[in-house]
C-alpha cells in the first residue's frame, strides 16, 4: 500500500536488502484516487536508488471471491495498466501476482510492451506461476522468468511439478513468498489444524529445501540449479547484482 512505500525503503536500506513498489491487487479496494501519482512519485524521487528493483508486486488477482464483482475487476484491470505503464516509463521489472488470471495478465504486458523499444519485452518475474505450459511460455517469449516455491514442492501438484521439470532451466527462479505458500513439509491440512497440529511458518530458510525439490525433479546436482535461478533472479532483477557480497 501508498502509505507503507516510505516504510519498506527504510527497512531495505537498514537491513542492505532491495525493495520493490508497486499497488498489489489484493489492495486495490481500498486504494485512492491519487495513489498512482504518488506510486509515480515515489519512482521518480527514488529511480536511482540501487535497491529499488521492481515495480511490485502487481497483477490481478481472479481467485478471491470479493474481488470478482464486476466494479473490481475492471479497477483491478485500470491499476495494472496503469503500473505497467510507470514501469515501463522508469525502465524497472515487474514483479507479477498472477493467480487464476495468466491470459489477462499477459494481454496487457501485450498491450502495454516493455521497457525495449525494440523487442518489446520486459524484465521481471511472473511470481508464483502455476499455469498451463502454453501460457508458461507465454511469458517466457515476453521475457519474464517464472517463480516456482513451495506448492512445487507438494506431491499431487503434478502440473506444476510437470512443468517445473521440463520448462528451460534459464526461466526459472525460485522464491519462497514467506509467510505464505508454505513447502509441503510445514503444511497441515484443516483436519490436523483442528486436532491440534500447528501450521509451519514459511521463510527464507526454506529456499535451499525447495531448490533441492526443483534440483530432484530435473535429475540435477542442488549446486547446479542454485547457479542456475541465482543468474536467473539477477537477469530478471539487474540490479541485484550490485547488492549480491
Amino acid at each position: 500500500m501508498v502509505r507503507n512505500f516510505d516504510t519498506v525503503r527504510q527497512l531495505a536500506q537498514q537491513t542492505g536488502d532491495a525493495y520493490a513498489l508497486g499497488i498489489h491487487p489484493l489492495f486495490v479496494p481500498q486504494a485512492q484516487d491519487g495513489d498512482l501519482d504518488l506510486l509515480d512519485q515515489a519512482l521518480a524521487t527514488h529511480r536511482d536508488d540501487p535497491r529499488l528493483v521492481a515495480v511490485g508486486e502487481i497483477g490481478l488477482d481472479y481467485f478471491v471471491p470479493a474481488l470478482q464483482a464486476p466494479a473490481l475487476l475492471a479497477r483491478q484491470q485500470h491499476y495494472y495498466r496503469a503500473q505497467l505503464k510507470l514501469a515501463k516509463k522508469y525502465a524497472l521489472p515487474v514483479i507479477l501476482h498472477v493467480r487464476r488470471s495468466a491470459d489477462h495478465v499477459l494481454k496487457q504486458l501485450r498491450a502495454v510492451a516493455g521497457p525495449g523499444k525494440e523487442t518489446g519485452q520486459w524484465l521481471g518475474i511472473a511470481h508464483a506461476f502455476n499455469g498451463s505450459a502454453q501460457q508458461a511460455q507465454a511469458f517466457i517469449d515476453l521475457g519474464l522468468k517464472l517463480g516456482f516455491g513451495g506448492a512445487m514442492t507438494f506431491e499431487a501438484a503434478n502440473q506444476l511439478r510437470r512443468l517445473a521439470a521440463t520448462l528451460p532451466l534459464d526461466a526459472l527462479v525460485l522464491e519462497t513468498d514467506a509467510p505464505d505458500i508454505p513447502p509441503q513439509w510445514l503444511y497441515a491440512t484443516a483436519a490436523q489444524r483442528a486436532a491440534g497440529q500447528v501450521q509451519g511458518i514459511n521463510s527464507p530458510a526454506e529456499l535451499p529445501r525447495i531448490g533441492a525439490v526443483l534440483a530432484d525433479l530435473r535429475g540435477l546436482a542442488v549446486e547446479d540449479v542454485a547457479a542456475a535461478t541465482t543468474a536467473n533472479a539477477l537477469a530478471a532483477l539487474p540490479r541485484l547484482k550490485a547488492l549480491l557480497p
